[in-house]
């Protein structure tokens, strides 16, 4: 397995721990996993998180001002909003409305 296989594994991890109807950052994710200048990295695992045979719930996770900048990953524009207001979490022009109410800090909730 490569490296950035590794990685991306970490990232998934992290990712299935999100729970529903909150919502995380690339950066917090890269930050959590001891790589906080790699949160572009973290975007490319969710680009890859479809290939996963268990479910990585990639629409959870969104830019650091809430917005939804992996969308067009998504098999159709709008799934990503769907799934998210599936779950609770309101969108308004592909940005999660009152933000701070669903962030979800894996440094602060996977602390131990």
């Amino acid at each position: 397995m490569e490296k950035h296989e590794d990685f991306f594994q970490m990232v998934f991890q992290v990712v299935r721990l999100i729970p529903k109807g909150r919502v995380t950052s690339y950066g917090a994710i890269a930050k959590y996993l001891g790589t906080a200048r790699s949160s572009r990295m973290v975007g490319w695992a969710m680009n890859a998180a479809h290939s996963q045979k268990k479910v990585v719930p990639a629409h959870r996770v969104v830019n650091r001002n809430g917005e939804l900048t992996g969308k067009h990953h998504f098999a159709t524009p709008f799934l990503m909003q769907e799934l998210l207001e599936k779950e609770g979490v309101k969108v308004v022009k592909d940005k999660v409305k009152n933000f701070d109410k669903y962030y979800w800090d894996p440094m602060v909730e996977l602390a131990l």
